[in-house]
């Protein structure tokens, strides 16, 4: 280990910047950040600097810098542009017992600027030791995703508590087990849900109960978003990350259940038409089951939860039994894959509205309102309307919309494998058929789709598909 990781308090610290650049400036900034007291010196100074001053955030000496200057100080950043200048002011730095950073050259500095994740009190810093800059700022973006903004509130709300956690648990090891158990449970998330007062409640009660009563788990509803993984939310990534168990639907890619807990129970509950693996009331209640026994449940969705998902049911069951549960929204079907294939939903020139409408049959007929979804200036995107398309299209004709009116099926979006097929009302029936398309597709009618020639722009190159692979649509 060539730089040994330390953090520095430098409230009210004099310390001292020579030069006045661009590269001085990015120095300044990051020890204003940690309230450090800053002083320039340089002849002359830029823009940047130069609006610190007036603001009194920093102190300008307007000169060389002398060898007095220094020893003065509690540390050193040499960024002048003189190579010769920055190598003497280390020199003298290390004769000072002064910690030194000279700007593109570790080499010579006693200390590096690390790239820095300030979740404050949380601060995590990442360094290449000077080898890579741009590499540790990547590793920093990575770190971003998956740590939630408000884990500094979680680090201040546990530092609250360690005085009351030691007084009901006197032995470093009971202590050390609660909080992993509070830390890894509803309590973290209700903090980063916002809900700081009803997580001290629910540490108050973790409390009074003590280390030998079972935990009731918690159940993640979270949406997988259309099939490209890059489109899931960090919250959802994190929380697929910390699932005990993951209960999924045929309508999850197999790349997006790869990125869950490697070691999570897995669980499938798909379902298809006419043959449902878990019926729906089996899933509600095993849900419940899992979570009653202490467990995090990842109830892994296609698209949305919300949105023809049935999540609203599932959740309904865990609040009759008093089971915590959070929704993680996701990029829709509908959304997802018309921007995929560059067919906008609403448009200032062709549609003021959008419909979702469900092309589930039931009894032989689809139970819509027809008349609405053939107003003028409109959208509609039909989830799970293949088998169904044929009534459609009839009834859209017959409820005055033209034969003529462009239409689009839009199979597997998102993905590699997306695939988009041009027609009309009129045609789509004889569509489906002659392209072949089979579920995940969503269909989408409206004059929106003439901008599909102009603004596509996703044309992934095919592939085999993987088995199981499938959506929300």
């Amino acid at each position: 280990m060539k730089h040994f990781p330390v953090f520095l308090d430098l409230k009210d610290r004099s310390c001292l910047v020579i030069g006045g650049g661009s590269v001085a400036s990015r120095k300044v900034k990051n020890l204003l950040n940690a309230n450090a007291q800053v002083i320039v010196i340089s002849p002359d100074i830029n823009d940047n600097l130069s609006a610190l001053e007036k603001d009194s955030k920093i102190i300008w000496i307007k000169r060389e810098v002398e060898n007095t200057d220094i020893a003065r100080a509690f540390l050193v950043v040499a960024a002048t542009d003189n190579k010769a200048v920055n190598a003497q002011i280390a020199e003298l730095a290390n004769n000072a017992n002064t910690l030194v950073n000279v700007a593109d050259d570790a080499s010579l500095c006693s200390f590096i600027f690390p790239s820095v994740l300030d979740r404050s009190p949380v601060t995590i810093a990442v360094s290449t030791g000077g080898a890579s800059p741009v590499l540790a700022r990547q590793l920093r973006m990575k770190l971003e995703t998956m740590i939630p903004s408000s884990c500094g509130r979680l680090a201040a709300i546990t530092e609250e508590y360690r005085e009351k956690v030691k007084q009901h648990f006197p032995e470093q090891t009971q202590r050390k087990k609660f909080w992993e158990n509070a830390l890894k449970g509803p309590f973290a998330e209700l903090v980063y849900a916002g809900q700081d007062e009803s997580a001290r409640k629910l540490l108050d009660e973790l409390l009074s109960k003590g280390q030998d009563e079972n935990p009731v788990g918690e159940v993640y509803l979270v949406g997988a978003g259309p099939g490209d993984p890059d489109l899931l939310t960090f919250k959802a990534v994190r929380l697929m990350q910390q699932a005990d168990v993951m209960v999924y639907d045929r309508l999850v890619s197999k790349p997006i259940l790869d990125m869950a807990n490697k070691n999570a129970e897995r669980l499938y509950v798909g379902k298809e038409k006419d043959n449902h693996a878990v019926p729906q009331d089996k899933i509600n209640d095993l849900l419940v089951e899992l979570a009653l026994q202490g467990k995090r449940v990842l109830r892994l969705k296609g698209g949305d939860p919300f949105i023809f998902g049935r999540g609203g049911e599932e959740i309904e069951k865990l609040a009759e039994n008093n089971v915590p549960f959070q929704v993680v929204p996701a990029v829709t079907a509908a959304s997802g894959c018309s921007a995929y294939a560059g067919i906008p939903l609403t448009h200032r020139d062709y549609a003021q509205s959008v419909t979702f409408a469900t092309g589930h049959l039931k009894d032989g007929s689809i139970n819509l309102n027809w008349d609405q979804l053939t107003q003028k200036n409109h959208t509609i995107v039909f989830y799970m309307g293949l088998t169904g398309m044929s009534v459609i299209s009839e009834q859209l004709q017959a409820h005055g919309m033209s034969g003529d009116m462009p239409a689009a099926l839009i199979e597997q979006g998102t993905t590699r494998n997306q695939r988009v097929h041009i027609g009309t009302v009129a045609t789509l029936p004889q569509l489906v058929i002659d392209s072949g398309v089979r579920a995940p597709t969503l269909t989408i009618i409206g004059e929106v789709v003439k901008l599909h020639d102009k603004l596509h722009w996703y044309e992934p190159e095919r592939h085999v598909p993987e088995t199981e692979f499938s959506r929300n649509t």
